[in-house]
């Protein structure tokens, strides 16, 4: 008898397809090249540390196991045995001080390859928690210092490292990735970021879209001094509720926009934006400093005033409850004198953040026991009330490039930036990380953002070549209409599986669901082909 063998093909071929269009291994190996007699180079190893990512994420352990049972030798070429920790180590060693390189050349390779318009794009930075003591006298000073922040998981136990992603509105493409320390200030790494999306647009202009961090005298300065176009929203702190307040929501324009998770309900129930303009200046730090005055946009959202509303309404129902307890408790063992009672009135009023809007009086009757009396200020609550579902967005695109509308339909886009921070979190798997060295930590979240640009060329790839209804069925049981994602395009070639041949028999790969070919036709990737050419 002839022993089959089998091995998970999945979608390796066509990250393997993406990853030569891209030419990784090419631009790895140019500025880290390796020992001409090693068995396989850096930018190999690369590939497939991103192919792992997007196959089977886990801690970075045992790789050379999962390229033992994946089909990693037919497709790249590999032995699995030369995927063992120490080589993986030695490859993110040799690229980690040139990934500010490897991110843009690749990200100029994707606008390029897949004719990406880079016309818009969205900025913004996460953080990353790390496990382990990492001192700081122990840490390399030339890399991202791994240290306490404002992690955004709320672990505040544990060190971080933080990345900033730039994601082209047209797919939703992560074409720039950088990686900071952990106690890196967001709103310092604007201009660098800015510099880095004008080198690789090139003699194209581009608008810069963020979220409040962007806002600040040197940034806005440096940004009109560059010649670049941006929108962001204004911080609280710049924008009074007073002015709000003196809105009159009669007089704005309604925006024809509706969001993709509110167009299956009917059209009383979405969300409405409404918007006005005025002008907002921005002074700097010293006296000679010139004002910046840009367009300020003034959105009124129904479902922001709506959510404001019902958490104020939560908020004063939990304290109700806790002051009406304390007006029973009043005089009893626990709250026996009005020192007491006060006391725990401040608590209270600040745990559930009510200190602006509660009225309360402590008096003692005629036995000496403390009586409360407490009631809510309306006038409080109707001011807050009145600029509820308000903000502002700041922008330097002139009016007749983007009215009112059109400056907040733009700014609307940044999740696609969330988005692709949950796939970074969620499919590859990323956090928490488990390597050791803050220089290995950066090189290893560079791979990870590599893998992540794949997936979402994949997912861009797939949508596009349905053409404009964008969905398709038998990624779910129900065979519902969906817009395909990354996530579902994985999970499904997943199970895909190679039978190895021998010298009579070619490898066959077993596709046992009409989905997956659907999906590979919509790709144009001939998975057949086993052993790619190594670049």
């Amino acid at each position: 008898m002839t022993s089959v063998v089998e091995k998970r093909l999945g979608a390796l071929p066509v990250a393997a397809e993406f990853l030569r269009r891209l030419d990784v291994a090419g631009i790895v190996d140019e500025v880290c090249p390796g020992g001409a007699s090693a068995l396989v180079t850096h930018g190999q190893v690369i590939e497939a540390l991103v192919a792992n990512r997007l196959t089977s994420p886990a801690p970075l352990v045992r790789v050379e196991d999962w390229a033992r049972c994946w089909a990693v030798e037919e497709v790249f070429g590999i032995e699995p045995a030369l995927l063992n920790d120490d080589r993986l180590a030695r490859a993110l060693d040799a690229i980690a001080p040139h990934l500010e390189h490897i991110a843009g050349t690749v990200g100029a390779r994707a606008v390029g390859e897949f004719g990406i318009d880079v016309a818009r794009m969205h900025w913004d930075m996460t953080s990353m928690s790390v496990h382990g003591a990492f001192p700081a006298e122990g840490q390399d000073e030339d890399f991202p210092v791994i240290g306490y922040g404002h992690p955004k998981d709320r672990r505040f136990d544990l060190k971080q490292v933080q990345a900033g992603l730039a994601v082209s509105a047209d797919g939703g493409i992560p074409l720039h990735a950088r990686v900071f320390g952990g106690g890196a200030a967001e709103v310092s790494q604007v201009v660098g970021a800015m510099k880095d999306l004008r080198a690789m647009a090139g003699e194209r202009g581009f608008l810069m879209v963020a979220d409040s961090k962007l806002v600040s005298y040197s940034n806005v300065r440096a940004l009109l001094a560059a010649g670049v176009q941006f929108i962001a929203p204004a911080p609280a702190v710049q924008v009074k509720d007073e002015v709000y307040a003196a809105l009159d929501l009669a007089q704005a324009t309604v925006v024809d926009w509706t969001p993709d998770r509110e167009a299956g309900k009917p059209a009383e129930r979405r969300e409405t934006c409404r918007v006005l303009e005025d002008t907002h200046t921005l002074t700097g730090p010293r006296k000679s400093d010139p004002p910046l005055t840009v367009r300020r946009i003034l959105v009124h959202s129904t479902a922001n005033a709506a959510g404001q509303q019902a958490a104020r309404d939560k908020r004063l129902a939990r304290a109700a409850e806790d002051l009406n307890k304390l007006t029973a408790a009043a005089g009893g063992r626990h709250y026996k004198t009005r020192e007491k009672v006060v006391a725990r009135i401040g608590v209270i009023a600040a745990r559930r953040r009510v200190t602006s809007c509660l009225r309360w009086t402590v008096t003692d009757n005629e036995s000496g026991t403390p009586v409360l009396a407490w009631h809510f200020d309306t006038g409080v609550l109707d001011a807050e009330a009145a600029v509820d579902g308000w903000y502002a967005l700041l922008t330097s695109v002139p009016a007749d490039q983007a009215d009112p509308a059109g400056a907040l339909i733009h700014y609307k886009g940044q999740g696609a930036v969330e988005r692709r921070y949950h796939d970074f979190k969620g499919p590859l798997a990323v956090a928490p990380v488990f390597v050791q060295h803050n220089r290995r930590v950066a090189a290893l979240i560079q791979v990870i953002c590599l893998a992540l640009l794949v997936f979402c060329l994949i997912e861009r790839q797939v949508r596009r070549a349905l053409g404009p209804e964008q969905t398709m069925s038998g990624l779910y049981p129900d065979n519902r209409h969906v817009r395909p994602t990354g996530r579902m395009f994985f999970y499904h070639l997943g199970e895909l599986t190679l039978r190895i041949g021998n010298v009579t028999d070619p490898p066959t790969v077993q596709i046992t669901r009409g989905v997956q070919l659907h999906l590979l036709d919509l790709l144009d990737t001939d998975i057949g082909q086993t052993r790619w050419p190594q670049i």
